[in-house]
């Protein structure tokens, strides 16, 4: 390991605005029964110093860049980016802490291990940045599935909602059908964000997903004008990007969809090509 990296590691030790809690703590009762962080249920308190307010998380943050700028521009939110990479999350926490940025915190775990770490009704929004689709992998490697849903529901206040961007047609695509076939409601969604083209099959669909004679929300600002590191640089590329916005509340247990008319895989997959993001590299 590079005296970098391991000079990253030492200073993470220093930032109270990160939470790197041991796997082995949270596996000490096995995979199928994690063990609750005290943390869980407490993080205005612990962590925000009992700065009230939404709590919303960004799932596989990196370096979290994304996680700062939206602290930034919401002082009444709390923001927690979730990542696995200690040097990657050294920068984020490094940036809040020199800016104190109160509403900001970074959790280094494993987004399988997620539920040991919120209670229920903790969490307001979850943002899935340009998350790897998993494309060859089985689709519980994805973090829209039905798997992580089921996960991501125990912690989510009701009428809580994700927010997906992604290069990704193929998984953009997957998460749409994911919504669909739960019955979720779809609050917006595009294929070329910054284009503004927006998929046919969605605006048909728009008039029931926003109500009987409603129009259809704009995207917030920080929709657009909140980039990672990677969407810059396939923004430059000319790349569209893809946005899906829904809300989770379901009754009964997810399900992934399985008929072909609803996701293709071996389309999707085809169409995809060579994978263009970096940011699960």
């Amino acid at each position: 390991m590079g005296h970098g990296k391991l000079r990253k590691f030492a200073e993470n030790e220093s930032f109270s605005c990160l939470l790197q809690p041991s796997a082995e703590q949270v596996l000490s009762q096995g995979y199928k029964n994690l063990t609750d962080h005290p943390v869980k249920g407490h993080w205005i308190g612990q962590m925000f110093g009992g700065h009230e307010g939404p709590v919303v998380l960004e799932l596989g943050c990196g370096k979290g860049e994304y996680t700062l700028e939206l602290a930034r521009r919401n002082p009444d939110k709390n923001y927690i980016g979730v990542d696995i990479k200690g040097a990657r999350l050294w920068r984020g926490a490094k940036t809040a802490t020199e800016e104190g940025l109160r509403n900001v915190a970074f959790l280094r775990t494993r987004i399988e291990f997620i539920t040991a770490f919120f209670g229920a009704d903790e969490v307001s929004e979850i943002w899935l940045t340009f998350s790897d689709p998993q494309l060859r992998a089985s689709e519980n490697k994805r973090l829209s599935s039905a798997m992580f849903l089921e996960r991501y529901r125990r912690f989510l206040k009701p009428g809580g909602r994700i927010h997906l961007k992604t290069d990704s047609r193929f998984l953009y695509e997957y998460t749409l059908a994911v919504a669909r076939v739960n019955a979720l409601q779809i609050l917006a969604s595009c294929t070329d964000l910054y284009g503004g083209v927006v998929s046919d099959r969605i605006a048909s669909a728009r008039p029931a997903a926003c109500g009987e004679g409603a129009e259809c929300p704009e995207f917030a600002a920080e929709v657009r004008e909140v980039h990672t590191f990677y969407e810059t640089m396939f923004l430059e590329m000319g790349l569209p990007i893809t946005y899906l916005e829904f809300i989770a509340d379901h009754d009964g247990p997810f399900v992934n969809p399985r008929d072909p008319e609803d996701f293709d895989s071996g389309r999707w997959r085809t169409l995809e090509g060579p994978r263009r993001s970096f940011s699960h590299q």
